[in-house]
């Protein structure tokens, strides 16, 4: 299968943030940033062009489209991903590290998850993906149930397995991405996670954390089955929007007996943690 790849030239930070989120609710899943440059990729019989003009109305900038053969632009991603490390919020020592199996074992690391880095988009690099590690620090997962809506890479499933889930859910809608969830799991010996192809959550199924590295359209379009999915008093950690849709997303919320508890921020990204009623 081929990919689009779009590169868009002389961005600014937020003109980069911004075309991120627009083409992400578009069908774009994989982006790496450069200085003044994005890189966004779209499976070629996925594009939209449509979608594409109406993002480049809200950010005009030149661009150029390349077609890239998948296994080319997997080799190319693998030559410049680097490890991730997100320091451990009471000691100078990592906390998580995030590295290939071609990459040396990060030393004094709490939590060490080994991918195949086919993917910038779920593997950390990107700012919302480092919120929700960042943030699962927050969290009691030991002993708890788990759904991770959006799975992606499964970075987010390995780590809940990693600090004591007893059972996790990760769920996506695209076979790639099961795909290669399923290479990661193996990577990372993981036995407690249930990998599901879907675009929504299961009746009847209810978790004590819900992880949701998804964007707000996704957010809207399940609010009920995130609502329903969640026990009493459990906890959602969100992320995948924008600084400025912090207020719509604290609305939907609240709306549907959600309590939005702590936001971080990340370049102009946000995570947000919540407890339902």
């Amino acid at each position: 299968m081929n990919y689009l790849q779009i590169e868009f030239e002389t961005l600014k930070a937020d003109e980069s943030d911004m075309l991120i989120a627009l083409l992400s609710e578009a069908g774009f899943g994989d982006f790496e940033e450069k200085e003044n440059t994005l890189l966004a990729y779209v499976k070629e019989d996925g594009f939209m062009e449509d979608s594409l003009n109406e993002a480049l109305r809200i950010v005009p900038v030149n661009y150029t489209i390349t077609v890239v053969a998948e296994q080319n632009w997997n080799a190319q991603w693998e030559r410049s991903f680097e490890p991730i490390l997100v320091m451990d919020a009471g000691r100078e020592s990592p906390w998580v590290a995030i590295r290939a199996d071609f990459h040396q074992p990060v030393p004094h690391v709490l939590h060490e998850i080994i991918i195949t880095p086919k993917m910038s988009f779920g593997t950390g690099h990107h700012a919302t993906t480092y919120l929700m590690i960042e943030q699962m620090q927050q969290l009691d997962v030991k002993g708890k149930t788990v759904l991770d809506f959006g799975t992606g890479t499964a970075v987010l499933a390995i780590l809940a397995e990693k600090m004591g889930a007893v059972t996790i859910d990760a769920i996506d809608y695209d076979q790639w991405s099961i795909n290669n969830a399923q290479e990661n799991l193996a990577a990372n010996n993981c036995s407690a996670i249930t990998l599901i192809k879907d675009e929504t959550i299961a009746t009847g199924n209810v978790y004590d954390i819900l992880l949701a590295n998804i964007n707000l359209n996704v957010i809207n379009d399940n609010i009920t089955a995130i609502k329903a999915a969640g026990k009493k008093q459990g906890f959602i950690l969100l992320s995948g929007f924008l600084k400025s849709d912090e207020w719509q997303m604290q609305q939907v919320l609240i709306e549907n007996g959600i309590h939005p508890i702590k936001t971080r921020q990340k370049l102009d990204w946000i995570c947000i943690l919540a407890q339902f009623n």
